[in-house]
């Protein structure tokens, strides 16, 4: 009696949250990448095989965590030849280092509906510590579940995680910029 006493006590103060597990839907997300072509213009990619989770309270940001593994085989520029360049070792070398993977360390600088999650991505087993920034983008209920929304960006540089291939342009510059931009959409939904 006294332990159900003290437990609506705290939720009715806010120290125990409801944490929730949530799968992200990929029918509802993409997991994307931007990089410089030629110096002048850009090459969009997306990974369409992917599993990812994140919990979370969705009153309390400072509670989220995510994970995720993304085949690599599954990289879609929308042409196909370049699309086996990138599996190719010049590349990720999908053969030998068939998955990508982030895990979630930190929640930090809450402003709002805005955060900063920091975890570890791991490209060809090279594991480099990024900075997602993020928004929070509400929840919903569907069929009876709680359906929650992110999105997030990055930078990274390629040439950290061994994706080497370093062509020129004729003008001497790289074919393939050694910036890539990450964009997350992701929509997850209650276990």
């Amino acid at each position: 009696m006294k332990k159900s006493i003290l437990l609506a006590a705290a939720l009715s103060v806010g120290f125990v949250g409801t944490l929730t597990t949530f799968d992200v839907d990929p029918v509802h997300s993409n997991i994307g990448f931007k990089v410089r072509h030629l110096g002048i213009s850009n090459v969009n990619g997306s990974f369409t095989d992917y599993v990812a989770t994140a919990t979370v309270d969705p009153e309390d940001l400072s509670t989220l965590k995510a994970e995720a593994v993304i085949q690599v085989a599954s990289v879609d520029t929308g042409i196909e030849r370049r699309d086996n360049h990138l599996r190719s070792d010049d590349f990720f070398n999908a053969e030998a280092h068939p998955t990508i993977t982030f895990v979630s360390k930190e929640v930090r600088n809450i402003d709002g509906s805005e955060f900063e999650l920091v975890g570890d991505l791991t490209i060809r087993e090279t594991t480099r510590e990024i900075i997602l920034e993020g928004e929070f983008l509400g929840q919903a209920t569907m069929r009876g579940k709680t359906v929650v929304a992110f999105e997030a960006e990055a930078r990274i540089n390629r040439f950290d995680y061994g994706l080497k291939w370093d062509a020129l342009t004729e003008a001497g510059g790289l074919m393939v910029g050694e910036e890539v931009r990450l964009m997350l959409e992701l929509e997850a939904a209650a276990q």
